[in-house]
């Protein structure tokens, strides 16, 4: 299940309803701009869980190269976060280490190639680039069972999700 959020509040509003049911920073996958990361959790900006999640790659941005061979390595050693200078994007979470998987092909053929990689109808995959390309935080979990993701699902819409999918 994922969708966007278009600022910060609505963002960690629906991050605090997956913490409450069990779900942990591991079980998040979250995607920005780096341009909205800076934004929304930069340094002026008090900390939170969410906030903690989406730095957690910034500081190792810098120091990856721009090749995807280069990326995909930075990928694996780092974990479940990371920044990619080259393409402007903060990944946390499990999709981080899936498209460590998915191989340099899954970055080379953009964000839309390595979302549908991950797993995400190419439809889908379009819209959330072009949200994320619009400063939006693109957030996804996947719900243990049926009755967490009819809980996800109405929490994504109070607070303001957009282009909310189940997969």
């Amino acid at each position: 299940m994922s969708g966007i959020f278009r600022d910060r509040d609505s963002a960690e509003r629906t991050y605090n309803s997956l913490h409450s049911r069990g779900y942990g920073k591991d079980d998040v996958n979250l995607l920005m701009s780096d341009e909205t990361r800076k934004t929304h959790f930069g340094d002026d900006n008090f900390h939170t869980d969410l906030g903690d999640k989406a730095m957690e790659g910034a500081g190792v941005g810098s120091a990856i190269g721009g090749t995807a061979g280069a990326i995909i390595g930075a990928i694996a050693a780092i974990g479940t976060s990371v920044a990619l200078p080259g393409l402007g994007l903060i990944i946390a979470g499990p999709l981080a280490a899936a498209l460590a998987g998915a191989g340099a092909g899954g970055l080379t053929g953009g964000l839309v190639g390595a979302l549908v990689g991950s797993g995400i109808p190419e439809e889908h995959a379009a819209e959330y680039e072009e949200g994320v390309n619009n400063g939006g935080i693109v957030m996804g979990v996947k719900p243990r069972n049926a009755e967490d993701a009819q809980y996800f699902e109405d929490e994504f819409r109070r607070n303001n999700g957009d282009k909310i999918y189940r997969y």
